[in-house]
């Protein structure tokens, strides 16, 4: 590399750039390991096909195990017991789907209608839908309503309860009676019977 001097050539012009060149700077606080994070959510594809996977996996279980653990006959008449435990009433509910969803294939019925050649969707596994995956209650809060206007509620008269909009349905609350509020709230199943 050629010296700095005060005359401007092509050389030390060129000497300069190669000095202020940030590129060729080390840089020590980059980690060559580094990767972004992998994709925590999963799509509704992911979703039910894990799913499906899930339950051809016990439906397979309980075909090896049938023998030595047979499952309680169900006509259809009578319900079977669920456990009181939420966990293994859940366990069950899906197991009683299974068997619903096996006992389909296995008549080439599915939903009430028969399959060509007598098979389920693709003819493996039991169908997946939204109704039979077992899922929590939701941790989102209820949407609140106006009572008046059908709307979606940002307030909440403490006087009398109902949910309103904006201040031009507050100021129709405000003229209310006791027995309209008491309907307005009944419509809604939020209303309080005194005896």
């Amino acid at each position: 590399m050629a010296p700095i001097t005060t005359a401007s050539n092509e050389e030390t012009h060129a000497a300069l750039l190669d000095t202020l060149d940030m590129y060729k700077i080390h840089k020590p606080f980059r980690n060559p390991s580094w990767r972004p994070a992998q994709r925590r959510n999963k799509n509704l594809k992911q979703i039910l096909s894990e799913a499906q996977r899930t339950q051809q996996s016990i439906i397979n279980t309980q075909q090896n195990s049938g023998a030595s653990t047979p499952l309680p006959p169900t006509d259809g008449s009578t319900t079977p017991s669920l456990h009181p435990n939420p966990a293994q009433a859940s366990q069950d509910l899906s197991r009683l789907v299974l068997e619903k969803n096996l006992k389909q294939q296995q008549n080439g019925t599915i939903g009430g209608a028969t399959t060509p050649g007598g098979l389920g969707v693709a003819g493996a596994g039991p169908s997946v839908t939204y109704t039979s995956i077992a899922a929590a209650p939701s941790l989102k809060p209820k949407k609140k309503y106006c009572d008046i206007t059908g709307l979606p509620a940002k307030y909440r008269d403490p006087k009398t309860g109902l949910n309103y909009v904006n201040a031009e349905v507050y100021a129709v609350v405000k003229n209310l009676t006791t027995g309209q509020v008491q309907e307005y709230l009944a419509a809604r199943g939020a209303n309080t019977v005194l005896k």
